[in-house]
């Protein structure tokens, strides 16, 4: 699948629906991401492995967290990171930078 997402209203995908995303995503240490934010899903995520920072919080592998919408992220992974990440509902082009 395209990204580590599997489950969601893009193509391809293992399971296709709009209510729902869920994603298997690896993050290198010291990869850094652009501050952004979803204006209609909520994230849930939860760190199966590494340590990382978001914001201002140091997360560690078992640590579950959720992204509000219009919530600000700013993820930074301090180790390698494997993350089960589920956006609701599906919308893949509901990501926008902060500027």
């Amino acid at each position: 699948m395209q990204g580590g997402w599997f489950v969601g209203d893009f193509q391809p995908t293992a399971f296709k629906t709009k209510k729902f995303e869920v994603g298997y995503k690896i993050h290198k240490k010291g990869e850094l991401w652009p501050k952004h934010y979803h204006r209609k899903a909520i994230e849930i995520n939860c760190l199966v492995k590494g340590k990382m920072r978001l914001n201002q919080t140091t997360l560690k592998e078992g640590d579950i967290f959720v992204i509000e919408p219009g919530e600000a992220a700013r993820p930074k992974f301090l180790e390698e990171c494997c993350l089960i990440v589920i956006k609701v509902p599906s919308r893949p082009k509901d990501k926008y930078a902060v500027v």
